[in-house]
């Protein structure tokens, strides 16, 4: 079996009750590969129609899948888990088809993606409330843990399995039904999800999936009916706003994990060859194309020049290609509109007196492509420091102290993820604590993991996704008084 052999024709459609279907009115769009922007699928493109029937199909399975028992609801998560291990080679072909990124990159989201339904498997048996006496005497406090309800989420087109899984796995665990809008980019893993979940034996009407290109149109229609009861969703700051402002009326409860612009800082008494190692990975992650991804390198200059050498000699050894590949370290970006936008911040930051160390140019069509590029001398107040690059690209931007390190490290309105190189712990506890972020990586370029709590603060959004902390954003808590007479 290969790749797009998950999907079946059949398999190409939307996803409601149980059952393929065809979208209302027929409609169907492409997808294309970036690697040679040729069409690799077409699927259903559903209408608003089409989105009321997911949640028709949602709220029809609500009651009986929330007095589903916890461990009946973990042992589906558990069999998916073991079919997705088992299909991996083949789900990472698919993925780096409809997305770009290289085979064995794509292998290493179906594991880590795969992880969030082992993990909420055995989270499910573990939701609990308390009981205790009143402090005054004379009755009992007792709280209950209840699923939220009908669930939407719209996952981004960078990471088709894990944004996935890791909002699927704990309201499947926690007892919410859902409707899933992916992006119209990266359709096809979440669908050849949704047949695996069903295999796994997930009844009818839980999980519903709606491909569609018109996305404001699906959301709105979704998000204006009362029964839907909780949003989460995955992608840029400014969609991510227009969202809760819609959630407004009808007061659904919101998980946002929005833009980021990470900061990378590298002190002057920083392992080099860790902070490289560090670099390479927390920048070059699915081609830089990653929210948690580095998107300023703040280095004190004693050794930015070093770092700056070090860094631009690994980043020029890398290969670039089709993603299935044999060989191929950096994919294509998504698209065309990616290349422009990643052209235009390194040749602004170039004209204002940045030097390019490597790279600093796309690729050769007909692919989306973007050399792996390292500045250096790049000012603090340039357009690359400010906004997500979303690409192969590693700006280098110099600090004298930990004050001015800190300062260009919170100057931005985002706080998803930072990342700090050091030896001194008494510095890194300060960074820690001062570091106006919702993740900080030590002497780390890697900060997702499933046992963690994933998520920002500020314009980066606010709620978590895995560790402890996940399945909370499904659930609800109702509090029961009870009287104790004599």
């Amino acid at each position: 079996m290969s790749g797009l052999d998950l999907l079946p024709d059949h398999r190409r459609r939307l996803f409601i009750g149980g059952s393929w279907t065809d979208a209302e009115n027929g409609a169907t769009f492409d997808v294309l590969d970036p690697a040679d922007a040729s069409v690799l699928a077409t699927v259903a493109d559903g209408t608003a129609a089409d989105a009321r029937r997911a949640l028709d199909a949602a709220v029809a399975a609500q009651d009986d899948w929330a007095r589903t028992a916890p461990r009946e609801r973990g042992e589906i998560l558990r069999s998916a888990f073991e079919l997705i291990r088992s299909r991996t080679d083949d789900l990472a072909e698919l993925m780096s088809l409809e997305m770009g990124k290289p085979v064995k990159e794509a292998a290493g989201e179906v594991a880590y993606g795969n992880e969030f339904f082992r993990w909420f498997s055995e989270e499910a048996v573990r939701i609990h409330g308390r009981w205790m006496n009143a402090p005054a005497g004379g009755s009992r406090l007792l709280t209950i843990k209840k699923p939220v309800g009908p669930c939407l989420f719209v996952t981004p087109w960078n990471f088709p399995l894990a944004m996935g899984t890791r909002k699927i796995g704990p309201a499947v665990a926690a007892g919410c039904t859902m409707v899933v809008k992916p992006a119209d980019q990266t359709p096809l893993t979440m669908l050849a999800l949704a047949g695996i979940l069903a295999e796994a034996g997930l009844p009818d009407g839980v999980l519903n999936i709606v491909t569609t290109k018109d996305a404001p149109t699906m959301s709105e229609t979704l998000m204006s009916d009362p029964r839907l009861r909780k949003v989460s969703f995955t992608g840029s700051t400014a969609v991510g706003k227009h969202l809760v402002k819609q959630a407004a009326d009808q007061l659904q409860r919101m998980s946002m994990e929005l833009g980021g612009n990470a900061p990378f800082l590298v002190f002057e008494d920083a392992d080099l060859d860790a902070a490289v190692e560090g670099a390479m990975l927390a920048k070059m992650r699915n081609m830089g194309e990653a929210c948690t991804a580095a998107n300023r390198f703040l280095v004190q200059s004693s050794v930015a020049e070093e770092f700056g050498r070090r860094l631009g000699e690994r980043m020029g050894a890398l290969t670039v290609g089709r993603g299935q590949t044999e060989g191929t370290d950096v994919g294509p970006l998504i698209d065309d509109k990616a290349v422009d936008s990643v052209t235009k911040l390194v040749d602004e930051a170039v004209a204002g007196g940045a030097t390019v160390v490597v790279g600093g140019s796309a690729g050769e069509g007909p692919g989306y492509f973007y050399q792996p590029t390292v500045l250096t001398g790049v000012p603090q107040d340039a357009a690359i420091n400010r906004q997500e690059i979303f690409g192969p690209v590693a700006p280098i931007t110099t600090f004298e102290t930990e004050a001015e390190a800190v300062a260009q490290a919170n100057d931005t309105e985002y706080g998803l993820s930072s990342y700090v190189f050091t030896r001194d712990l008494a510095r890194t506890i300060r960074l820690a604590e001062s570091l106006a972020f919702g993740m900080v990586g030590v002497n780390t370029g890697l900060v997702s993991n499933v046992a963690a709590p994933f998520g920002g603060v500020k314009a980066s959004g606010y709620g978590r996704e895995g560790g402890f902390e996940g399945i909370e954003e499904y659930l609800d808590t109702t509090y029961v008084a009870l009287a104790v007479t004599d």
